[in-house]
């Protein structure tokens, strides 16, 4: 349900999932950046970032009806399934729900 229109109903729940894909990515970039071999996961905190920032655009994009939000959302998946791989090869358990919110997120983008 849109929040002041319904004009984007047919997007909320991806939206709803980027928005808590970008979150998840946000909090397990602050909780790597705390592990004692948080020089080991720079490239996973990078690609963590990325996948925050798509995921916030993407939600964007589709609350503004965006004539190329699913060419948009296709992007989106591709990222967030690189970042659940890459998340997933850390044993911690935020790593590993990250990756699974990642691989969540990706999967509502490729249904757009």
């Amino acid at each position: 349900m849109g929040v002041i229109c319904n004009c984007t109903d047919k997007y909320q729940s991806c939206i709803d999932e980027c928005n808590h894909c970008a979150q998840a990515c946000h909090e397990c970039i602050n909780l790597c950046l705390n592990e004692p071999d948080a020089a080991a996961r720079k490239d996973t905190v990078a690609q963590m970032m990325e996948c925050a920032a798509i995921c916030k655009d993407a939600a964007c994009l589709m609350s503004s009806d965006s004539k190329h939000v699913k060419e948009f959302c296709q992007l989106c998946a591709t990222i967030c399934d690189e970042c659940s791989v890459s998340c997933s090869k850390f044993k911690d358990d935020h790593c590993q729900k990250c990756a699974a919110e990642c691989k969540k997120c990706a999967g509502k983008c490729h249904g757009m």
